[in-house]
């Protein structure tokens, strides 16, 4: 990551165009090619090509088209008789309707430029330049499931209640950024989230591993420096893989416990054990579901999540056939991805790509594009 995007990130200290001069000298936008050589009319001609290119490159009017086609499908009886059918197509027009309504945005802020003057027309023209950069970020994915939804879960490490509290500041900081982005986060256990939206998993997937802090503890009387360690565990949501009898789990290897649910599920919470949780003995991989208001939603939902462990690591050991899965597995506790320093001074900091920013309380606050974003361009 350059330090033009770092520029951009603190833009509460630059404006824009600062940015643009400021990496222009050392040469360092990505991208997007030499700004301030040009003028306003020739950088806008140039952001236009790229919007026309990358239209092509996706199908955007055959894209139209499909979804018409679609659309028009509904107005038949006929379709919804076999409703695994229509729910594909369903899904296949949520899709394109979200792809081309990204590009009519990119349309209106062209035309949104006529409209503004001076310093103005240089703060839209960035916002297209990042609209783009964001869907060619997408074409980028490649992944099986980068496409989809994904599940954050977030272990404390050892340290009591500093870890503890560090892997509540982490889930808050994930669920603030999921906001941010429009996607739908739904807390299925404690410091467990379901993240429903488009490229979901894609942009969340590197964020797992170990996460470091480094604070003056809110929990020590002598106010000491404390370092606490948190690992986030990143898994695509869980769908049936063809062939489902290859993924069938015998009903001997699983313990299923009950409890008393401590999150939101309407009256029966506290007062029926509607919490489910599920271990896979031969592995000791666990999951575990309370949002639900029933015991056998919970129950759907645990599985599912546990299934997702599976698979993950049926594909990590090449492997078939899941009864053939008997390696025991903890949580991989290797070299921190990222470390978060509130004093003696404050730094954010990615080890795999020194990707930093002193604007912690920004990112805990769930401002993580700098990040998220820096291993996919």
């Amino acid at each position: 990551m350059t330090g033009f995007w770092r520029c951009i990130y603190r833009r509460s200290s630059s404006t824009v165009e600062q940015c643009f001069r400021k990496a222009e000298v050392g040469g360092s936008i990505p991208l997007f090619g030499s700004f301030m050589e040009k003028n306003f009319n020739e950088q806008l001609e140039e952001l236009k090509e790229q919007a026309r290119q990358l239209s092509g490159k996706l199908n955007i009017e055959d894209k139209k088209n499909r979804s018409k086609e679609l659309e028009f499908e509904f107005s038949d009886s006929d379709f919804w008789k076999d409703k695994e059918k229509a729910d594909i197509k369903i899904k296949e027009v949520g899709e394109l309707n979200d792809l081309i309504k990204k590009f009519d945005e990119i349309d209106s802020e062209f035309k949104n430029l006529e409209k503004f003057v001076d310093s103005d027309e240089f703060v839209v023209l960035n916002r297209i330049r990042v609209k783009i950069r964001r869907l060619e970020m997408e074409t980028m994915f490649s992944g099986k499931y980068d496409k989809g939804s994904a599940i954050i879960s977030i272990y404390a490490g050892a340290g009591g209640e500093d870890a503890g509290d560090w892997a509540k500041m982490l889930f808050n900081m994930y669920v603030k950024f999921c906001e941010k982005r429009g996607w739908q986060a739904k807390v299925i256990d404690d410091n467990v989230l379901e993240v429903k939206g488009n490229y979901a998993y894609g942009y969340l997937r590197k964020e797992s591993g170990v996460h470091r802090l480094v604070r003056i503890s809110p929990f020590s009387a002598e106010k000491k420096r404390h370092t606490s360690f948190a690992l986030v565990e990143v898994l695509p949501e869980f769908k049936e893989p063809e062939g489902k009898e290859s993924f069938k789990i015998s009903d001997d290897d699983l313990r299923i416990e009950f409890s008393r649910s401590s999150g939101p599920g309407g009256q029966n919470v506290n007062k029926v054990e509607t919490a489910v949780r599920i271990v896979h003995l031969p592995t000791n991989l666990s999951a575990a579901s309370q949002s639900e208001r029933s015991q056998s939603q919970n129950r759907e939902k645990a599985m599912n999540l546990l299934k997702a462990k599976l698979l993950k690591l049926m594909e990590e050991n090449e492997i078939k056939e899941i009864n053939n899965l008997k390696v025991k597995v903890k949580p991989e506790w290797g070299s921190q991805i990222r470390s978060y320093v509130l004093n003696p001074y404050k730094l954010v900091k990615d080890h795999r790509n020194n990707v930093e920013t002193s604007q912690i309380e920004n990112v805990l606050a769930g401002d993580l594009d700098l990040f998220v974003e820096s291993d996919i361009i």
